[in-house]
């Protein structure tokens, strides 16, 4: 049995992976594969497939070419959502501010530098035509910490994923101010080199089975109800969530490639842009 580490965020994006590890679809394929949660987001992953903590993630699209780009021997092996993610833009449930116009040269909580809240923090300010350069941040690791930083009143906003907040937005403790989607395709799987030039008949097989369990996964019976009640979410938004999302079982495309590169250098967050073959296989 060959024993495969994979992490990822503990979020709906990826039951498709948690469906197949607990049938045993991996196992049957003399696989191993065993789920870490990384709560603290896409700038921690970054590090662990750096450090080869881990052999896959499944992680930000930006947030990984940023890090390859700045030396992270790791490549994108297959692109896993194909749709934008929508980013929330929240303040504390008490907060003063009430428009986004309010927010330019406020202080975002972001889970730590290179993360998706960090990256989109500057594409939201892109798209709203504020000056980069006033952009202030405050590391708060993950949602616990981005709760206790925006009622303290540590950090102004956040970013992060729409329906993995809503829940707090519905207990009173956020207030979601805007959405800011992404450009791209949003979630890919990665791996480290030294997983990739040694294991590519592995890499195959995970990749065949957890294809086949995302183009099946929107026509499982009560899919909408198991996703509600393991995520503790509504049944509407996952329905809408749902209807938003398309699982990818194709190599990323090399124009998304190049538009998340020629945007992250335009905004400073990269100071080269890789050729598409350095980052993705």
């Amino acid at each position: 049995m060959k024993k495969v580490n994979i992490i990822g965020v503990p979020e709906h994006f990826n039951l498709p992976w948690h469906m197949a590890i607990e049938e045993g679809a991996f196992t049957e394929r003399g696989i191993d594969l065993c789920w870490t949660d990384i709560p603290e987001g896409t700038g921690r992953m970054c590090q662990m497939l750096q450090d080869e903590e881990t052999d896959l993630a499944i992680i930000l699209t930006e947030g990984v070419v940023k890090s390859i780009t700045e030396g992270n021997p790791s490549k994108i092996v297959q692109e896993f959502i194909a749709t934008p993610l929508l980013w929330g833009i929240h303040v504390g449930a008490k907060s003063a501010y009430k428009t986004i116009d309010e927010l330019s040269g406020k202080k975002a909580a972001i889970s730590r530098f290179g993360s998706g809240s960090h990256l989109m923090a500057y594409v939201n300010a892109q798209k709203e035509g504020w000056e980069i350069d006033n952009l202030q941040f405050e590391v708060i690791n993950n949602l616990d910490g981005a709760v206790e930083a925006l009622t303290k009143g540590a950090a102004d906003y956040f970013l992060w994923e729409h329906f993995t907040t809503k829940p707090i937005v519905d207990k009173g403790i956020f207030r979601r101010i805007d959405d800011c989607p992404t450009p791209w395709p949003c979630f890919v799987i990665a791996a480290t080199g030294r997983f990739i030039s040694k294991n590519p008949s592995a890499i195959g097989h995970i990749l065949e089975i957890i294809n086949l369990y995302t183009s099946e996964f929107k026509n499982i019976p009560s899919i909408d109800k198991t996703l509600a009640n393991r995520y503790d979410q509504q049944l509407p938004d996952i329905q809408e969530w749902l209807s938003l999302t398309r699982w990818s079982q194709e190599q990323i495309d090399r124009r998304d490639i190049d538009q998340v590169c020629k945007l992250l250098k335009e905004l400073r967050r990269i100071e080269k842009i890789l050729p598409f073959e350095d980052i993705a296989i």
